[in-house]
């Protein structure tokens, strides 16, 4: 490239000038802007598909759920007690309250 006379850079440059012209009016006829590629729309999905991907996951969900329920042991139902019974105890606090405050007391 050294050893080109002026007048080869001259055409040289002409040469390159006009293919970058030829690009542009190629690119500015396939509805490309220099080179830069246009953002690809997004494609919207309806309620109905969402609805059903939606119903697709909760079904998954509960399947890997409902392994996982019948590995784990059965536990044993929370034991309830009677109104009786708390009424019971109640009345025992009350009690132990009622004589540490005439003792003088503010605390157990």
């Amino acid at each position: 490239m050294t050893n080109l006379s002026a007048s080869q850079l001259r055409r040289a440059a002409d040469i390159k000038d006009e293919i970058e012209s030829l690009q542009k009016e190629l690119a500015r006829l396939l509805g490309s802007t220099d080179g830069v590629v246009a953002p690809r729309k997004r494609r919207k999905i309806s309620a109905a598909g969402r609805a059903k991907i939606a119903a697709a996951a909760r079904a998954r969900w509960a399947k890997v759920k409902g392994a996982k329920k019948s590995a784990k042991p059965a536990q044993k139902p929370k034991r309830k007690m009677s109104a009786a019974a708390r009424a019971k105890i109640a009345a025992v606090a009350r009690a132990r309250w009622k004589k540490a405050k005439a003792a003088g007391k503010k605390r157990l």
